[in-house]
Order: C-alpha cells, then sequence, then structure tokens
C-alpha cells in the first residue's frame, strides 16, 4: 500500500521478499532491463488475452475473450489511437514484487496481475500493449514525460498525487494476516479478537503503525498482544510454520502469494482477514495512474468497468489469488489517502 514515495518502496521491498525464490532465476533478466526497455507485443489485437503466461507458478495461465469495444476506443485522445500501442508503466525493477508485477520465467515477459490488466485494458481500447518495466521512481518520470501513457504498478490514490495524476481505480489496497491453514483464527475486521496473540509484523511499515495502535486499546482493557520482528519474510514464515507466532500482518498480495505458492507444500497457509491499508476511515485504493488531464482516464475506467462487467476483471482477480482485493466499479479520482496520513 504505498502512500508515500518511502513507503511505496517500503511495500515493494516487502512484496518482493515473499517471492525472492520463485523470480531468482529472472533477476538477471530484469537487471538488463533497468535501461526501461519495454516488452512490446507487436501483434494486433486478436480479441484474445492470455493471463498468467510465464508466472512461474504465480497464477494459473488462462485465455480470455476481450472484444474490442469501439465505443470505449472512441473516447480516446486521437494520438493514442493513431500511435496504435497502448505503454504501460511498471516500476518492478530490478526484481519484481510477485504476484503484482516481475519478469516471466521465461526470463523476458513482464507478468503478473499489473501487467496482465494493461494487457487486458489495452484489448478493450483495441491498442497493441506495451510493458514498460522501470525502478519506481523512474514510473512516474515516464508518466509525466508522456513516454508511458498509463501507470499500474500498485500505486495508491492519494490526495497528493492528485496535484499532478487522475486515477481510475481497480484494486483495494489492503493488509492481511497470514495464518497456517489449520489455524481456526481469523481476524473479521475486530481488533479485539487479537488479544493474546503474537503477531509479526515489518518495522517501521504502516501496518506496524496499525498494530501499535490496536496493541495500546488492547492494554487498556487489561489484554494483551505481542508485537514480534523478523529480519526478512523466509524467518517469518519459517516462525509461522514453527508455531513460535500466531500470525503475520503484511501487505495482501504478498500473503496472497505466499498462500499460492506454499498451497501443496507440508506447512500451507491462508489469509484470515484483510484491513485497509488506509486505516479505519477510508478504503485505500489502488489505480491506474495517467498525468492529470491526458485525456486517458476515464477510457481507462471505462474499460475497467467493462472488464468488471463482463467477467474478465474477476477471472484476472481469480488467477492470482487476489479476490479479496476486487472493487465493484470504477471510480475517476475517488477520494484518496489524506495528505495530513501522508
Amino acid at each position: 500500500m504505498p502512500i508515500t514515495p518511502v513507503r511505496s518502496r517500503r511495500l515493494a521491498r516487502s512484496v518482493r521478499a515473499a517471492g525472492a525464490l520463485a523470480v531468482a532465476a529472472a533477476l538477471v533478466a530484469g537487471l538488463a532491463a533497468c535501461s526501461g526497455s519495454a516488452s512490446a507485443e507487436t501483434a494486433a489485437p486478436t480479441g484474445k488475452v492470455t493471463i498468467g503466461a510465464f508466472s512461474n507458478g504465480a497464477a494459473k495461465e488462462t485465455t480470455l475473450s476481450v472484444p474490442t469495444v469501439a465505443k470505449i476506443r472512441a473516447e480516446l485522445p486521437a494520438s493514442v489511437r493513431e500511435e496504435g500501442t497502448l505503454v504501460i508503466g511498471v516500476g518492478d525493477l530490478p526484481a519484481g514484487f510477485p504476484p503484482l508485477a516481475f519478469t516471466g520465467d521465461d526470463t523476458k515477459t513482464q507478468t503478473g496481475s499489473e501487467p496482465d490488466l494493461g494487457r487486458l485494458i489495452a484489448a478493450v481500447f483495441g491498442l497493441r500493449p506495451e510493458i514498460k518495466p522501470s525502478t519506481w521512481d523512474n514510473l512516474f518520470v515516464g508518466i509525466d514525460s508522456g513516454r508511458t501513457h498509463v501507470g499500474l504498478s500498485n500505486i495508491t490514490d492519494t490526495e497528493k498525487r492528485k496535484e499532478k495524476y487522475d486515477f481510475a481505480s481497480y484494486r483495494q489496497d489492503n493488509l492481511s494476516f497470514a495464518v497456517k491453514k489449520a489455524s481456526k483464527w481469523n481476524f473479521d475486521g475486530d481488533y479485539r479478537n487479537l488479544a493474546g496473540l503474537k503477531v509479526a509484523v515489518g518495522s517501521g511499515t504502516n501496518q506496524e503503525k496499525l498494530l501499535q495502535e490496536w496493541q495500546s486499546k488492547l492494554q487498556s482493557e487489561g489484554k494483551t498482544l505481542d508485537i514480534v520482528y523478523f529480519p526478512d519474510t523466509g524467518s517469518t514464515y519459517l516462525a509461522l510454520n514453527s508455531g513460535q507466532i500466531d500470525a503475520n500482518f503484511g501487505p495482501n498480495p504478498s500473503a496472497a502469494y505466499h498462500a499460492t505458492q506454499d498451497a501443496k507444500s507440508a506447512n500451507p497457509t491462508r489469509i484470515a482477514g484483510t484491513y485497509s491499508g488506509a486505516g479505519e476511515s477510508l478504503q485505500g485504493l489502488i489505480a491506474a495512474t495517467t498525468k492529470k488531464d491526458s485525456g486517458l482516464v476515464k477510457p481507462l475506467a471505462d474499460a475497467i468497468n467493462y472488464l468488471i462487467e463482463n467477467g474478465q476483471y474477476d477471472a484476472l482477480l481469480a488467477a492470482y489469488n487476489l479476490e479479496n482485493e476486487a472493487v465493484k466499479t470504477s471510480e475517476i479520482n475517488p477520494p484518496g489517502l489524506p495528505i495530513t496520513n501522508q
């Protein structure tokens, strides 16, 4: 749930850590791409989009029917229609952050739920998708310069960012509790259910701040919540599997990826509840991000809503085990994280 550039990078590190082993083979390709070279898909739109390709087990590969929608295509700026390509920025270099965006196991394809959403949107527009990987900072440089039409990279809608960008929301920005699959515990949106538990969290993160607030509330009620820390994701999950901790509280996509990867292992995990990355008063949202007043935000929102209404959106989230971050509709510039919270 990136809420400032620093926290955005912190989230990316957290999610990347969960998939480091799975994408190690792709790291060399990712580093080679640091210059910002794009993954261009030169074939003309065919009405078919394959999602989950080369995802190294992060998703089930599926081919979806996605026709060009003439009414939505007509909303695009003429220059974009004439160019014939939708340039999609993804800030996943150097190492990727599965299941959202990373270099595939063919060592060249940009895969993950974010690039695949870009492919689906491009199909609705009748355009070829061009996935342009970059570092997080250079993602915004690309949008600012106009070299990138849209950023799809787990970008949180914030009021500060609205000074420069327009947003079309497409996913909830959630934290989640990961537990052993056999555990009977569930969060159920109530901090009081954390009483007596030992929960791991990353130091200096937004989720740590939330846990500390809940810990203080429980202590005022005469109850306990032990917060513990580990140096990396691997040691955290070892502690979870051995029973040293009851749960891990972190970015939902990371927990979803872990649950997919270890589903057939001796120590499967599951998600035992989610919580908005923006806190109690606001549901945080992840949004397609364009340069302000570029003329792209309405067609982007309309394309996402088409995908929601016709089932491709649900299929995408299901493929990546992200159904618990689904939105009912894409909104243009919805309320974002307040500047005072950033």
